[in-house]
């Protein structure tokens, strides 16, 4: 039995239009457990998801100093919102996580899915908020069906597993209603390697009783594992309710689900003639973005595969089809999702490690761990994607940073800054996947070379230049690192519309705030200035939209409606990007948000109800001590452009005659030169850029909100606009 250090049993409700209207709050230094309301403001102003988060953090932490990651006043939120958790509209089952990042030092906001945040509603609450360190390793339990919230210290004779994949099963058995109803428990857990790097992160389960597992997604980015580990936390266990076609209570069911049939339908209809979302996930995408020259390799370097330039390169789409196990549409990340795009590999047999000579299952792998593992390694075999996949989700590692990580570690060891003796005699050259394994290895066991590699690229490169002699200009030119956050796995050096979809963020480099590479460099849509600031308003605060309401983005843009051929690519009056927007689909989410919550709103409703979190969001990093210009212009240059002669030799051609276009005399040129050139014109590019997003975005030239616009988003609150004034 678990030493019960706090208990608190609470009312059970029935969701109102989307909401609980309460939210859960725990402090593990106090063991004090605590319901809090949730105000109508709180829901009209912030909706959900990372809203609730973000308002959650902001009015428990200290306004009167910067409060830092492993603080124990530093929190994790957990939310859904108020779409989430329905049973017939594609994408329903996201929640979003936040903390302040141990990378960056500011807010990091994490999408996932899995069954824990629909759960956590239907337990009875719109969010949950954990404050503070336990003395002794604990585990949070939720019982939404008996109404009852514990705080457990972790009975050793248990002997529970430090592996997560194994940790899930024991607490998926152990707490399920019977042996019959696993499906009813969703964990929250991570792995050795979380408490001694800075790449932690979080899986959050659901149960498959076609194979008798436990999957999980992962709440990946910024190191929110490594978060709750230092907060002496084993695991969050929700055991939920029955799950029903009403259990959001909409204000208008029959709408609801009218919207969500005819959703259905289109997605099972052409997503076999688009994407095949549903046989292979985001694994279409490899072979993709190596044709167009997008897919990161060797450290970002090239864009493509160095000698098969077209669609059969080991990662492709059929070799993809291979890989995956079960049947089209059948694993599904919740509830009734016709996407069903999350994808697992069964009869993997371990190569290296613990659990060597095993065969074990691995949930995906998805494009992120395909690229930032395999091409960027150099690596073209999938076993090692699988393998580094199956390590970093038991260990509770993110395969972004870890990726992003280790291609800069071994053009280092290439460059010869680093050596076997600083290495510990690992050869951590490209297409090394057994060095690359052994580093993860060390990661878990808090030892070795590995340690230091997993605090991240930030932190490398202040190791490297110091204790080894690097170049610290070279080192922040290569080390795919911006704000602390290391690059998700996407080419921008040709796009400067995706350099300000990863500059411009709120976090850092991460794909989901704003993906417009293909509109920059395959469909050349946004060419001007103005076309780019447009897009890198609109985007992000439509990608937003999707975390504050516990939506997953994929439905919205990977299968595309037969309509969408009828919309011109932009507006011919104001220039907007209207076909990538994807209209059919933006005016059913407005029906939809409608139908559940009973606040009728248009398109532009949703897009202000973003605007109004996105900008708090920014004004939070203010007050963290970041979210300023001088931070948003820190890029490294290899996302800009080429920072090595073989670089600007791949591609030496489309250089050269850019360079000429441009009006420069590049005939008696060399390599060296005609960068230094490119490099001038590229950063100046990009300054522009910043300059044209802030005007766009209603922010001065500082890159801080005006005290007009926050006005204007109804946000004006004394204790926000004080640490904005002083950027004026």
């Amino acid at each position: 039995m678990y030493l019960i250090l706090a208990e608190k049993k609470y009312e059970l409700r029935k969701v109102q239009k989307g909401y609980t209207n309460r939210t859960l709050y725990i402090n593990l230094s106090k063991n004090e457990i605590t319901i809090k309301p949730v105000s109508d403001e709180m829901k009209e102003k912030f909706i959900g998801g990372k809203g609730f988060d973000l308002w959650l953090m902001w009015n428990s932490l200290s306004k009167d100093r910067i409060v830092k990651w492993n603080d124990p006043e530093n929190e994790i939120c957990i939310s859904s919102g108020p779409l989430g958790g329905s049973i017939f509209y594609p994408g329903s089952g996201k929640s979003i996580i936040t903390s302040i990042s141990p990378l960056t030092g500011i807010i990091i906001d994490s999408n996932v899915g899995g069954y824990f945040g629909p759960y956590l509603k239907f337990s009875g609450f719109d969010a949950l908020e954990i404050q503070g360190k336990a003395k002794n390793e604990v585990i949070i339990y939720i019982d939404g069906v008996r109404g009852i919230v514990q705080i457990n210290k972790v009975d050793i004779s248990e002997r529970l597993s430090e592996f997560s994949h194994e940790l899930t099963q024991q607490l998926t058995e152990k707490y399920a209603p019977d042996k019959n109803e696993k499906q009813r428990v969703s964990v929250v857990s991570s792995g050795l390697a979380a408490k001694s790097t800075n790449w932690g992160m979080l899986n959050f389960s659901w149960f498959v009783r076609a194979r008798n597992w436990a999957s999980f997604k992962q709440a990946g980015r910024g190191g929110i594992g490594t978060v709750f580990k230092d907060k002496n936390l084993k695991a969050l266990i929700c055991s939920s309710p029955k799950v029903t076609v009403n259990s959001n209570n909409c204000a208008d069911l029959e709408a609801a689900r009218e919207l969500g049939k005819n959703y259905s339908q289109e997605i099972m209809k052409l997503d076999p003639k688009q994407n095949e979302m549903r046989r292979v996930g985001t694994g279409h995408l490899p072979e993709i973005m190596n044709v167009t020259d997008l897919l990161p390799t060797e450290n970002f370097r090239f864009g493509m595969h160095k000698e098969i330039s077209g669609k059969d390169i080991p990662y492709s789409h059929e070799i993809m089809r291979t890989i995956y196990s079960g049947r089209e549409g059948g694993d599904g990340c919740w509830i009734g999702c016709t996407v069903s795009c999350s994808h697992y590999a069964e009869g993997h047999i371990v190569l290296t490690g613990p659990f060597k000579g095993k065969k074990v299952i691995v949930d995906g792998p998805e494009y992120e761990t395909i690229a930032g593992c395999g091409s960027n390694w150099g690596i073209w075999d999938p076993k090692w994607v699988l393998e580094t996949n199956f390590y970093c989700d038991t260990y509770g590692l993110d395969t972004i940073s870890v990726g992003t990580g280790i291609a800069f570690v071994m053009e280092c060891y290439e460059e010869g800054i680093l050596n076997k003796e600083i290495t510990g005699g690992l050869e951590l050259n490209f297409g090394n996947p057994e060095a690359a394994l052994e580093l993860i290895h060390q990661m878990a066991k808090g030892e070795g070379f590995g340690v230091i590699v997993g605090q991240g690229i930030r932190k490398m490169k202040k190791i490297f230049a110091e204790n080894y002699g690097a170049d610290p200009q070279f080192l922040k030119d290569i080390g795919m690192e911006h704000k602390g956050l290391e690059f998700s796995e996407y080419m921008t050096k040709e796009s400067l519309a995706q350099q300000g979809g990863y500059g411009l963020t709120n976090k850092g480099p991460q794909h989901d705030e704003a993906w417009l590479i293909f509109e920059d460099i395959i469909r050349n849509s946004i060419p001007s200035f103005e076309d780019k600031a447009r897009a890198l308003r609109w985007f992000p605060l439509w990608r937003t939209w999707f975390s504050l309401n516990g939506l997953c983005k994929l439905p919205w843009n990977d299968i595309q409606p037969e309509s969408q051929a009828d919309f011109p690519i932009k507006d011919p009056q104001t220039g907007e990007l209207v076909r990538a927007k994807v209209p059919e689909h933006v005016e059913w989410y407005a029906k939809y948000f409608s139908a559940v919550s009973g606040r009728m709103s248009t398109p532009d409703d949703l897009i202000k109800m973003s605007e109004r979190v996105y900008n708090f969001q920014r004004i939070f990093n203010i007050r963290l001590g970041q979210g300023l210009r001088a931070g948003d212009s820190n890029l490294p240059y290899r996302a800009m452009g080429p920072v090595l002669p073989l670089e600007y030799e791949s591609r030496e051609e489309r250089y050269d005659t850019q360079l000429q276009k441009l009006g420069f005399d590049i005939s008696d040129k060399d390599t060296e030169e005609k960068i230094k050139i490119l490099r001038k014109h590229r950063e100046e590019q990009y300054s522009k850029l910043q300059d044209a997003v802030y005007k766009e975005r209603g922010w001065n030239q500082n890159g801080c909100p005006t005290i007009e616009k926050v006005k204007e988003l109804g946000i004006d609150f004394d204790d926000v606009t004080k640490f904005i004034k002083p950027y004026q």
